[in-house]
C-alpha cells in the first residue's frame, strides 16, 4: 500500500493540470477526447477526428502527453477546417466573406452574436423573435417559455384575500 503512493506522486509531477489551446484552458486530468469537447465549437465527433489526425490515443490523459504531442494537437485544432470536408465545418459560406471555416472558442461566440445582431437589424422573423425574447425555432409558446413568476392560480392567497374582505365588510356593517 505504501509502495503505491510514491508512484502516484511521481505521476502527479508529470501531469499538466491545464493545457491551453487558443484562449481556452482545458482540463489535463481528463482524456484527450473529453478535454477537447470542453472547447466551444468542438464536440465529441470533432474531438475524435482531431485525436485521430494528431496520432494520439483519444483515451490517453491529456496532461500526461509530451509537449511535442500537445503542440501537434494544438496545430490540428487550429488547422481543422483545412483537413475536413466542408459539410463538417460549423461556419459554411460566411455571410460577409463567403468562406467556409470552423470557429472555436471565443470566435464562435462572437460570430454567433454578430449573426443575431444582423438578424435583429434587418428585422427578419428570427431577429424579431430574438428582440422580444421569445422562442426562435418554432417551438410552442402557449404553455411553455413564460417569463412571469406566477403560473396557475394560488388558491390559498385568494382565500386569504376573501377572508380579509369579509372581515372588513363585517366591521363596516356594525
Amino acid at each position: 500500500m505504501s509502495a503505491e503512493e510514491p508512484q502516484e506522486q511521481e505521476d502527479d509531477e508529470d501531469l499538466r493540470y491545464f493545457v491551453r489551446i487558443g484562449q481556452t484552458d482545458l482540463d489535463g486530468t481528463k482524456s484527450v477526447e473529453r478535454s477537447l469537447t470542453e472547447m466551444n465549437g468542438i464536440g465529441r465527433r470533432t474531438a475524435r477526428l482531431i485525436a485521430e489526425e494528431a496520432g494520439v490515443d483519444r483515451t490517453a490523459t491529456f496532461g500526461r502527453l509530451d509537449d511535442d504531442v500537445i503542440d501537434g494537437v494544438i496545430e490540428v485544432v487550429e488547422n481543422y477546417a483545412d483537413e475536413v470536408p466542408d459539410w463538417l465545418n460549423n461556419r459554411q459560406d460566411d455571410f460577409y466573406s463567403g468562406e467556409t471555416t470552423h470557429e472555436i472558442g471565443n470566435d464562435l461566440q462572437l460570430t454567433r452574436q454578430h449573426d443575431i445582431n444582423r438578424m435583429k437589424m434587418i428585422d427578419s422573423y428570427k431577429g424579431t423573435r430574438h428582440k422580444r425574447g421569445q422562442k426562435v425555432r418554432g417551438q410552442r409558446t402557449k404553455s411553455t417559455g413564460r417569463t412571469e413568476g406566477t403560473i396557475g392560480v394560488n388558491v390559498e392567497e385568494i382565500r386569504e384575500e376573501q377572508a380579509e374582505e369579509a372581515a372588513e365588510e363585517e366591521g363596516e356593517g356594525e
